[in-house]
């Protein structure tokens, strides 16, 4: 063999080895992704973001090595609702889950189709909560151990083991309830948030479910570390919604926060407050992996991760139905907001409801009662988030600011267009119930007894599943 070919040959070898690394957990042009999702955890109950009381050490940590954003927003407080964005970047009414334990639409894209198809392979560790489970058609599931704990050596042995580049999604079931009755905490190292008047009795819990998960959290950097991963992952921290605003399309509900971390792209101890929502984080993800973005609703912000901070988004929206959830009632409810001025309309406020009263006798009863049940929340709300981020002073009746609810307005009605939304003002559907049926009494619900069993199948608008 001559050595002009033989040097070809360790050539070719060599480009084909280096090849190969590009399709490898460690090249540096593949990165890893791994998600960490805390559920119904407040915007407010982290040290970064305000409050010195409860342990959050870990999360300091990868704030201290990355970037935080202060401006982020899930559009329904819920917890099925809010992953489904995450999973497959589109807002809740385009991909079917807009009520809680709801599936996407069956043919909806994910995340796990949107990386696949780019040669990643995509894990869920933790709670799914999502479905249809043919849809999302995730490569591994590893459930979590029975007192709630993600099972830290299954997920530690998939990350000796993967062969690929991946997305890893770690999804916590901590804070969430139920609480623990023995805490290392008081009702007096409860710090209330602007936005609370007093302490309720199972905070102390609620504190001690957070320190479990940041001790997890915690457990799975080292884990990380251990299998020689931090520098090619761009690990993403998050909170499905808050506690607090659960149901609701108020801040202490909506607003999450959002960490990320990736050496040597993000500069350390940055913070963002450009707006963004959740629906932007597969995109910022496919964006970094290389892939295709036109199938979203949500924009990359990969840009603000590298330090170029322009705008990404002219407006948030956000989509809240009181339907399909412990003491249910009928009360749809839509948001936009633009950093600045945040307008949210109530389709069936006590004001409007009359206007909604057209499909017949029984379920005129159950549109009346879903607007009582909010006796004094009004058609339009509207608040400056810069001079009033707690969301006290509805300024809709203020003489100014007729022309700015005109603007939002119309904007609005444009989204929920380009969203097939189901509902406006005198088009209030009943959707039908997976669980909690409004004519149905339970521990949780009271029914009046002649409209026990008086919903009919013919009720309800048509759905996907």
């Amino acid at each position: 063999m001559s050595v002009k070919i033989l040097l070809y040959l360790i050539t070719i070898n060599i480009i084909a080895f280096f090849s190969a690394k590009t399709n490898n957990q460690t090249s540096p042009d593949r990165p890893n992704f791994i998600i960490y999702l805390s559920d119904d955890q407040d915007f407010l109950d982290y040290n970064i973001f305000g409050n010195e009381n409860v342990q959050s050490a870990h999360v300091n940590k990868l704030a201290s090595e990355g970037i935080r954003f202060t401006n982020f927003h899930t559009a329904s407080a819920i917890c099925t609702p809010s992953r489904s964005q995450l999973y497959t970047g589109l807002y809740p009414l385009k991909n079917g889950s807009y009520t809680n334990h709801t599936h996407v639409k069956k043919d909806t894209k994910t995340i796990v189709q949107h990386l696949s198809a780019i040669g990643y392979e995509v894990v869920l560790a933790g709670k799914s909560h999502v479905g249809p489970y043919n849809t999302f058609g995730w490569n591994y599931y590893i459930q979590n151990k029975q007192n709630k704990q993600l099972d830290l050596e299954s997920i530690d042995n998939y990350l000796k083991n993967v062969e690929k580049p991946f997305c890893l999604v770690l999804a916590s079931d901590f804070p969430h309830g139920p609480y623990p009755n023995e805490t290392d905490y008081t009702l007096k190292d409860i710090k209330i948030h602007p936005y609370n008047n007093r302490v309720t009795p199972e905070k102390p819990g609620y504190y001690q479910n957070i320190k479990y998960d940041d001790i997890q959290l915690g457990e799975i950097l080292n884990i990380i570390d251990g299998n020689d991963l931090k520098n090619n992952t761009v690990f993403i921290y998050a909170s499905d919604h808050g506690i607090s605003g659960k149901f609701t399309l108020y801040q202490k509900g909506i607003k999450i926060p959002i960490v990320v971390r990736w050496p040597g792209k993000i500069k350390k101890n940055m913070e963002s407050n450009r707006l963004l929502a959740m629906v932007d984080i597969l995109p910022t993800i496919v964006d970094i992996a290389g892939g295709d973005l036109d199938e979203f609703d949500g924009k990359s912000f990969s840009d603000l991760l590298l330090g170029n901070d322009k705008k990404v988004n002219d407006f948030v929206y956000g989509v809240s139905t009181r339907q399909n959830v412990r003491n249910g009632f009928i009360f749809p409810s839509r948001m936009i907001s633009n950093g600045k001025y945040k307008m949210i309309k109530n389709f069936n406020s006590i004001e409007v409801y009359e206007e909604n009263l057209n499909k017949g006798r029984v379920l005129n009863k159950f549109i009346e009662i879903g607007a009582k049940k909010m006796p004094n929340v009004p058609y339009v709300e509207l608040y400056d988030l810069e001079l009033d981020p707690y969301e006290k002073n509805n300024i809709s009746q203020n003489p100014g600011s007729k022309y700015i609810i005109n603007e939002l307005s119309k904007s609005l009605e444009d989204w929920m267009v380009s969203q097939n939304d189901i509902v406006s003002l005198g088009n209030i559907p009943l959707i039908k119930p997976t669980q909690h049926p409004l004519d149905e009494p339970s521990k949780w619900m009271n029914v009046q007894k002649n409209l026990i069993g008086k919903i009919k199948d013919s009720d309800y608008i048509k759905t996907h599943y």
